[in-house]
């Protein structure tokens, strides 16, 4: 349950606290008095988001803090301490003063809190919603992953299918264009530098003539008589021979020169090598020529360098493959979708069979249920209609299941259920929503249950059914009402009123609980307006006695 509440800077609420009991409180106060900001701020605390416009004129922050029962399997020693802060520049979210993400307040109060606004009874209306809710009174949910996870597994398997089976149509004559391609790669024989080669070729062939002039006049001139390099070489080592034995210095001209006639000895003999190697024909330049073109046509279609031509082709063949094991794929992916279509129908065929038994269940309890709130002749029908399932049909396979569930009523004795969202009065949804939160709480002991004037719609003795079915409800919950109802609010046994009052130009909300004679007052107030008269008073002293007991 909610212990404690405490609310600074919210809209226009400065400072409050409220001690909360147990068992059945009502709040009530004048239209506008700020009620609601109270629920508010326990939306706020358990996770909602908020914004900062809630943030109180002149304030910087707002800030929410609760203190609940820990629930079971929490971490930690004693009380849950729960904070919410709001500001300008965003918000921060405390669990027992430790900052945590906002979805943490959210899983942690998932349990403790429900709160049923004054729009809520539009999911009656909503017939998606009816499905879900199902879910959640059967204990299907996880059941229902395991066949939306199912589901999905099967419906990327079909879009495989239809993908490789697309693949398969266009196989033919892609394998035909992909065969061409590999067959010309494959008979060019590129190799990784081979165009750089020809293309020295192609130089040396093209100045071929020149060349063999060049090289004639560089053998001339180291051996072309005794004018060449090789003979001033032999007379200048003679000299230095004749030198060497007058001075160190002479000695060493003379082995240097040595050294340097062994080096022009060599390139001469290269030079001659060289030119007498012998002229490639001038078909080979030409054959040369064809190859380069070719080089140059296969980079414009497959690539800008042979490595990459060499890449493209290792693409081709993988492509190739690839088409070549569709036929094997499509058998494969045929098996998988067999085998998952199985799993998806027995998880969905489970999912509807335990779905039947609770419509059945749900449907009697809420029957009993709205039959305490006045509506004793009405009855209530959750209809289940099951859809075909088919593998080779993609929308058959949904991942809520093959059920489609809506909500009947017949109000009437002889009239045949018909839609609740078609039939239902304003009043008659707040009734139902209220049967509908007590038949799912039947099985959950453990929640503070909130009701944001849930008498929208309603009066006179409805009002009293309801007062009634909420103090039950008070025997096993929490329960905190925001009411505008006498018959309601009598019945409760706590009671907090809110008012509204402005000081030198701000306004301020403000919560006080009331004892025994002010709750007479109060009482007075709801049945007969802000003026009170000795018979208000006594008729709401009576209301009290008659409602406040066990």
């Amino acid at each position: 349950m909610i212990k404690y509440l405490r609310l600074r800077n919210l809209a226009t609420i400065e400072d409050i606290r409220i001690d909360w009991e147990n068992g059945f409180s009502v709040l009530t106060g004048e239209t506008g008095a700020g009620k609601s900001i109270i629920i508010d701020g326990i939306r706020l605390v358990c996770g909602e988001k908020g914004s900062a416009d809630l943030v109180r004129a002149g304030a910087a922050e707002a800030s929410v803090e609760a203190i609940f029962d820990r629930p079971a399997g929490e971490e930690g020693e004693g009380d849950l301490i729960l904070q919410r802060l709001l500001a300008a520049g965003g918000g921060q979210a405390y669990q027992d003063g430790i900052l945590v993400p906002l979805k943490r307040l959210k899983e942690t109060t998932a349990g403790l809190i429900d709160v049923y606004g004054q729009n809520d009874h539009i999911f009656l209306l909503q017939i998606e919603s009816h499905l879900a809710y199902l879910d959640q009174f059967a204990g299907t949910i996880p059941l229902r992953e395991e066949t939306a996870r199912a589901a999905r597994e099967l419906r990327g398997l079909a879009r495989q299918k239809e993908e490789w089976t697309a693949r398969e149509r266009e196989r033919g004559q892609r394998l035909d264009f992909l065969e061409f391609q590999i067959a010309e790669i494959e008979k060019a024989g590129l190799r990784p530098g081979e165009e750089e080669e020809l293309r020295e070729k192609r130089l040396l062939l093209r100045n071929a003539e020149k060349i063999r002039g060049l090289l004639d006049a560089s053998y001339d001139l180291a051996y072309g008589g005794e004018a060449s390099l090789s003979a001033a070489l032999v007379k200048l080592e003679h000299l230095l021979q004749e030198l060497s034995p007058f001075h160190p210095d002479f000695r060493e001209m003379k082995d240097s020169l040595s050294s340097f006639g062994i080096t022009v000895r060599e390139l001469s003999d290269l030079l001659l090598r060289f030119r007498d190697r012998g002229e490639e024909s001038p078909e080979r330049l030409e054959e040369i020529e064809e190859r380069l073109s070719l080089i140059e046509q296969f980079k414009r279609k497959y690539g800008a360098e042979i490595g990459e031509i060499q890449g493209y082709l290792d693409r081709l063949k993988a492509e190739r493959e690839d088409f070549l094991q569709i036929k094997d794929r499509l058998l494969r992916v045929d098996a998988d979708i067999a085998a998952a279509a199985a799993v998806y129908a027995a998880s969905a065929q489970k999912l509807s069979k335990t779905r039947r038994t609770a419509a059945r269940e749900l449907s009697s309890l809420i029957e009993k249920e709205i039959a305490l709130l006045g509506m004793k002749n009405a009855r209530f029908e959750v209809r289940l209609d099951g859809r075909p399932f088919s593998p080779d049909q993609p929308d058959s396979v949904r991942e809520a299941g093959l059920d489609d569930v809506e909500f009947l009523i017949s109000p009437n004795p002889g009239e045949p259920p018909k839609p609740l969202r078609k039939i239902a009065s304003g009043g008659e949804l707040s009734r139902i929503m209220l049967a509908l939160k007590s038949a799912a709480r039947e099985k959950d002991a453990a929640s503070t249950l909130i009701f944001d004037e849930i008498d929208a719609g309603i009066g006179g003795k409805t009002a009293e059914f309801v007062a009634q079915r909420l103090k039950a409800l008070a025997a096993r919950h929490q329960v905190l009402c925001i009411t505008h109802l006498p018959q309601i609010a009598s019945f409760a046994a706590h009671h907090y009123t809110i008012t509204k009052k402005t000081e030198k130009d701000r306004t301020f909300t403000t919560i006080r609980k009331l004892g025994p004679d002010q709750r007479i007052e109060e009482i007075a107030r709801l049945m007969s307006g802000s003026l009170q008269t000795p018979a208000s008073l006594a008729g709401a002293r009576d209301m009290l006695e008659r409602n406040a007991g066990p």
